[in-house]
Order: C-alpha cells, then structure tokens, then sequence
C-alpha cells in the first residue's frame, strides 16, 4: 500500500511538472525571496526548494554552490526553506510535495522546467540554463 501511495504521489508531481512546462505560466512570487530575487535584475532564476536540515537538500545545495563558482552570476538562486514560515505559501503555489526540488524561471518570470525532486548535478543545471539563451 506504501508503495502504491509513493507512486501515485509522484505520478502527481510529475503530472503537474509537465503541465506546468507546457503551459509556461508565470513564476509566483508567493513569497518575499521570490519576489526580490525573480524581478530583480533580468536573470534567469533556479528556485530551490529545500529543507536545510535534509542530507539531499544539503547536497543539492554544495552542488548549487559550484555551480555559481562555475557561471559567475549568470542566474540567481532564491531559496524557499522549511523552516521559514513565510516560505510555506511558496510551496503551495509551486506544488511542492518532494524534496530537494528545482524550478527554473527565465529572465521574463516564466517557469521554463520543473526538474524531477531530488539532487540535480551541475551539468543537468548548466545545459538548461544554457537552453534558455
């Protein structure tokens, strides 16, 4: 029954990624970070939905890290916590359910892809960054 509920749920997620991806809806801005990093300065936006406590959060985060060591700001982060309680409508509006999840949003404040949760690595996050040029 466990893993039935598991497959469904993400089936879910997936379901909503796509329609999310085909619609190309404008980014919410649920929450004070998204709105200051996603209208700020024209640059493309990885939402990074995250528990900092969380072992693959942690991970997705260094990998983040070097990533912006790698691009130089060509992109802005904006991190939505568990542990923020202004973040939590944010998670709302996103359809967050898994976690790490990463949500690209294009210089014009649309969402460009939802990236399956879990630990994207630096060149998954690099060739769709470049996508977006």
């Amino acid at each position: 029954m466990k893993r039935l509920i598991t497959a469904l749920t993400t089936a879910a997620v997936i379901a909503t990624a796509a329609l999310a991806m085909a619609a190309n809806p404008a980014a919410p801005l649920s929450t004070p970070t998204l709105k200051k990093t996603i209208a700020s300065n024209g640059k493309p936006t990885l939402v990074f939905f995250e528990n900092p406590n969380g072992a693959p959060c942690r991970a997705q985060k260094a990998l983040l890290n070097k990533l912006v060591e790698q691009r130089k700001e060509n992109f802005n982060i904006a991190s939505v916590s568990t542990l923020n309680q202004e973040d939590q409508k944010g998670f709302y509006d996103y359809g967050i359910r898994s976690l790490p999840t990463l949500v690209l949003v294009d210089k014009a404040g649309k969402i460009s892809r939802v990236f399956s949760p879990g630990i994207q690595n630096t060149e998954v996050l690099s060739s769709a960054l470049d996508g977006l040029k």
